[in-house]
């Protein structure tokens, strides 16, 4: 990392287009060893980037960056990029706090045209840019990157076929590794495979056409009588029919590894008239052997050492939620044969990998298409089966009308697992799990519950499995409580909560991972005299309208604690609940503040919205001299905190 690399001497992109050959090389080189030593640090996407050096350094040689646009879809695999633009000095602050973001952000450069984290999307922003700067009347060029794993959301191909109605000038580059974080599953994946293996297409489309058109009056012939056939023949024959049919040029496949194939493709397409894609094939995890054999395990990887490749322990023997979900369900199926699982190209990242292999035939993994999940499991259902859809829940954010149409409104029984709600950490204001307590708390017929510990989500999936009805229950990214794991998983009453400790001053009302907070909070308060009760309220809807009306009686003040935005959640919840009981009592809501939280460590994040006990202890003695003092008589009060973007 130190001085006189050449990496150190890249001032802006343009630098690239006067090296060699010889230097392109030495500095992909360079690209790796940067990659490889910070991520093994910071943690973060290794594998994605790997495969992308000689394709990112062959598309900066091809454009004029920042004036043409290139957009990133997830954005998982732009650190490259970030490299190559003015970032290397602080690279090292990668994923941390204050320092490089994970994802392409406009904020950080002017070089990142889009923020960007989910998938499927580049293609449609693409098109918006390449349209506006027609009505502009400008020529800069607009590239998008898409993976092929990407290529299995529906939004792309919606894109696809608008692109190529209209005939815009545009250029999709398909990043073909045959991966997105697990192996690619579907019919699409499958013809890339056959396109990209097979060189025969190509040949043998090449050799009729020329043969054709040395016989005299045949190939005029059949050209004049026959058009019909040589589209059929064409269909057979030649690679990249799928998207010319839609209206694009197809180019490919080359090879993603050759800087100066990848540059002359973007030169030409970039200067054709209509929509053309770049079939691109690329080696996931390329250059750096423990993430070419494991590309789905360094595809997002905790730090490591770079020697071995092994992912560095947390000291802990305390099972993640995601584990334990994972056992669980595979428990369950043991019992239940109309068990199924669907998962959205993420089989290891939601805990289903065992299941798969349990039960492959129960196992459904539908590529990163949440809608085409949701509209599964609705049809699964009314089939008879019991559906079990787990998703991140930033990810259920793209299939909630299927939610509300396809399961809620025909009272379905299926059961929705949200894994990393609440913050997430390094991945950033894209990941944060921070808004699904208030968009699926309006959903009638749900039931929405959140574990306190890993041993009431055992209960929780028990519950959801034997509840009739659409169930979702959120749980957070990481390691779990450390409690014991029930023998027999128990039937919970819905809308109960859990009076965990009984005081006289305050009533912590806390929800999730909130509830170890307001617990660590009790004893913190009760050094300053004040006494606290600490409700797991277990269950956001149906809500337990008893317990929050003994908290309001029996309290001078109540605190609601949730891991999600302060606009109609938990807290929402409550007041609304106080407000159709007719009681008044001081409420102050303690939650994710009205702004998108930046990347970083967990403790720094939660420091920064007011949510750790010593946070929650402030808040509360604060709150309480303003009631004594009288200044502090307002229903709902939340504090004002400092909101990083």
């Amino acid at each position: 990392m130190g001085t006189g690399t050449i990496l150190d001497t890249i001032t802006s992109p343009d630098v690239l287009k006067s090296m060699d050959g010889g230097q392109l090389e030495a500095l992909a080189a360079e690209l790796r060893k940067r990659l490889v030593e910070t991520v093994a640090v910071t943690g973060g996407h290794l594998a994605p980037n790997l495969g992308v050096v000689e394709l990112t350094l062959g598309l900066l040689r091809a454009l004029d960056t920042p004036r043409d646009r290139v957009i990133w879809d997830v954005g998982h695999q732009a650190y490259v990029y970030k490299l190559l633009t003015g970032r290397q000095g602080k690279f090292g602050t990668l994923r941390q706090y204050g320092g490089v973001c994970g994802f392409p952000k406009r904020s950080e450069s002017p070089y990142d045209a889009f923020d960007t984290g989910h998938a499927s999307n580049s293609i449609s922003v693409a098109l918006g840019f390449a349209l506006a700067r027609d009505a502009r009347g400008t020529d800069e060029r607009v590239v998008a990157v898409i993976g092929d794993g990407s290529m299995t959301g529906g939004m792309a191909f919606e894109a696809l076929n608008h692109a190529g109605h209209l005939g815009t000038r545009l250029v999709v580059v398909l990043n073909d590794n045959e991966m997105s974080i697990s192996q690619n599953v579907g019919a699409l994946a499958g013809y890339l495979a056959r396109v990209r293996l097979d060189p025969r297409y190509t040949r043998l489309r090449d050799e009729v056409e020329s043969r054709l058109s040395r016989i005299p009056g045949v190939g005029a012939a059949m050209v004049a009588a026959g058009e019909a056939a040589k589209e059929s023949f064409k269909q057979l024959l030649v690679p990249g029919m799928l998207f010319e049919e839609l209206g694009w040029t197809y180019v490919g496949p080359i090879n993603g590894h050759d800087v100066q194939k990848v540059q002359d493709a973007v030169e030409w397409a970039s200067e054709h008239e209509g929509p053309v894609i770049i079939h691109v094939v690329t080696r996931k995890g390329s250059g750096y052997e423990p993430a070419e054999a494991n590309p789905d395990v360094f595809h997002g990887v905790s730090p490591f050492e770079v020697s071995t490749g092994k992912v560095n322990g947390s000291g802990s023997n305390v099972p993640s939620y995601t584990e334990v979900f994972g056992a669980a369900l595979v428990e369950e199926a043991a019992h239940d044969e109309r068990i199924v699982a669907i998962t959205a190209a993420m089989p290891s990242g939601t805990g289903l990998a065992g299941f798969a292999r349990a039960y492959p035939d129960r196992f459904y993994d539908v590529g990163i298409a949440e809608q085409h999940a949701v509209g599964l499991a609705s049809g699964l259902a009314l089939g008879g089966l019991l559906p079990v859809v787990a998703i991140y829940s930033t990810f259920l954010q793209r299939a909630y009308d299927q939610v509300i149409m396809d399961v809620c409104l025909q009272d379905l029984p299926v059961v929705f697992c949200l894994d990393r709600a609440g913050l997430v950490g390094e991945d950033g204001p894209t990941h944060h799990g921070v808004f699904d307590l208030t968009y699926l708390r309006t959903i009638p017929n749900l039931t929405l519950c959140a574990p306190a510990d890993e041993a009431e989500l055992v209960d929780m999936l028990h519950t959801g499995l034997t509840s009739g009805g659409p169930f979702a229950i959120r749980y957070p990214r990481g390691g779990a409580m450390g409690v014991a794991l029930p023998k027999k998983p128990s039937t919970l009453e819905a809308g109960r909560a859990q009076v965990r400790k009984t005081g006289t001053d305050v009533a912590l009302l806390a929800v999730g991972r909130m509830v170890g907070v307001a617990e660590g909070a009790v004893n913190l308060l009760m050094e300053a005299g004040v006494s606290a009760s600490v409700v797991n309220l277990r269950w956001i809807k149906p809500l337990d309208f008893e317990t929050v009306a003994w908290a309001a009686q029996k309290h001078s003040l109540v605190v609601t604690i949730e891991e999600n935005s302060n606009l109609g959640g938990v807290g929402a919840a409550v007041l609304e609940a106080l407000s159709d009981m007719s009681m008044a009592v001081p409420v102050m809501h303690l939650g994710i503040p009205d702004c998108f939280v930046t990347h970083g460590a967990m403790s720094r994040l939660l420091s920064d919205v007011g949510l750790t006990p010593h946070a929650v202890r402030d808040a509360v003695i604060g709150r309480l001299d303003g009631l004594r003092s009288g200044e502090g008589d307002r229903r709902d009060s939340t504090p004002s905190r400092r909101s990083a973007h």
